[in-house]
């Protein structure tokens, strides 16, 4: 099969980025790329419905033969499971987030924990990590995305980076992540437990001043696409997104990991996942973190349709993804591509399938011929809770209305006839 390599680099024929003013106008970059509007429907035609559902996306000049990528975690480890990843048929991957130094990143075991509702393996409801980014060298990691793209030119890959608080050290690790050949760039502004004391990860994501400052110099360097990733630990994740965007990334991941803390064994009185007696909060995902995730979406998909209109700004959806149906609800909320990460480690990378048979079964349902016949058509039925006393009293008076109202002349008696005819006065 020919290589159509879907890779779109920022600057036809630039190699960095000028200086980004506050309000960065996103298309100068890539003016020959579809925008991908959040919040905007298309109708589907007759004819098309007919046919196979299409499940193909193209985001940021970067097509994918569906939304569903690998998120950023133990399934993209290394070259194995990625290849993996893409011989199964996942429309991107997403690998394990790297930085300069792989020394200073020491994992512990057992750094998992899960919360049951009962024994079944499908009890499973949350999960927690205490891991870190990866610990294999860098050099490693870049050999490996560079095989990666040789053997799959036409497959998007995307680099996870995280890096201390350095603008040389953020620099070096754009460029020697870029020469390897990935599509684009997942910045982790995100991990609740990713050594926050070197200021990495949501110790960044959660300081909008420091967040626009280290985009600043992100964007100022790169020349893929860069997708800045959310912390939901924040009062209003909108507000980072928002300096993100401003500050030249071309879209928004969210949700990362929810900081939790599992549970206390009550044998021992010791925290899970315990590590030698002890244990320190970490990250939950999985399926009980999705109404959460889906209300972060949705803020974000109404700042970005508000606020950015026309931009080519996108939004990868993060949370608790099991089934293609869960899918279709992150879509349905502005999503162009949904991550799932401890979906891949509880259901295996060949899960990819069932979701997309799921998700075009969904859109057979509706008569959707394409993502973009449905992507955030849920936003427009959110609204204030004042709102909702409005609209709920509004209907109660419309139904009394109807209630009193006549429907046929065999209504009108003679005893009742002043009475009703009242019922029909306005003034």
């Amino acid at each position: 099969m020919a290589s159509m390599s879907f890779a779109v680099t920022r600057f036809s024929g630039l190699s960095s980025k000028t200086t980004l003013s506050p309000d960065f106008d996103h298309s100068s970059r890539r003016t020959f790329l579809p925008p991908n509007r959040v919040g905007l429907k298309i109708s589907s035609s007759s004819a098309a419905a007919e046919s196979e559902p299409d499940l193909s996306v193209t985001v940021n000049g970067l097509k994918m033969p569906n939304p569903f990528v690998i998120g950023s975690g133990p399934p993209g480890t290394n070259y194995t499971v990625m290849k993996r990843a893409f011989d199964e048929g996942w429309g991107g991957v997403i690998a394990k987030t790297v930085s300069l130094d792989a020394s200073k990143v020491i994992n512990v075991t057992p750094r998992y924990a899960r919360l049951r509702t009962g024994t079944a393996k499908t009890d499973v409801i949350g999960w927690q990590n205490i891991e870190l980014i990866s610990d294999r060298p860098l050099e490693t990691m870049l050999k490996e995305f560079k095989q990666l793209k040789q053997e799959y030119p036409d497959r998007i890959l995307i680099a996870s980076i995280m890096e201390e608080y350095s603008k040389t050290g953020w620099e070096e690790l754009i460029d020697r992540v870029e020469q390897t050949g990935v599509d684009a760039l997942e910045i982790n502004f995100s991990c609740p437990h990713g050594m926050p004391e070197r200021r990495m990860g949501a110790a960044v994501g959660q300081d909008c001043a420091l967040l626009e400052e280290v985009c600043g110099w992100i964007n100022a360097k790169a020349t893929v696409p860069v997708w800045a990733k959310m912390t939901p630990n924040i009062t209003d994740i909108t507000e980072p997104a928002r300096v993100s965007l401003k500050s030249g990334c071309e879209g928004i991941s969210a949700i990362n990991t929810i900081m939790s803390v599992m549970g206390i064994d009550l044998k021992t009185l010791h925290p899970e996942p315990c590590v030698e007696g002890y244990s320190t909060p970490g990250g939950y995902s999985y399926k009980a973190v999705r109404p959460i995730a889906l209300a972060k979406v949705m803020n974000i998909a109404q700042m970005i349709k508000s606020e950015f209109g026309e931009k080519d700004c996108s939004l990868s959806g993060i949370g608790g993804v099991e089934t293609g149906y869960d899918a279709a609800e992150f879509i349905l909320l502005g999503s162009n591509t949904v991550q799932v990460c401890t979906g891949v480690m509880v259901h295996g990378y060949g899960h990819v399938k069932t979701l997309c048979a799921e998700l075009q079964d969904f859109m057979k349902q509706h008569n959707f011929s394409t993502i973009e016949d449905f992507r955030g058509h849920s936003l427009q039925y959110f609204t204030t809770h004042t709102d909702l006393v409005r609209r709920q009293k509004e209907a109660i008076e419309q139904r009394k209305a109807e209630r009193r109202g006549l429907k046929s002349d065999k209504d009108w008696t003679g005893d009742g006839f002043v009475k009703e005819t009242e019922s029909m006065v306005s003034n």
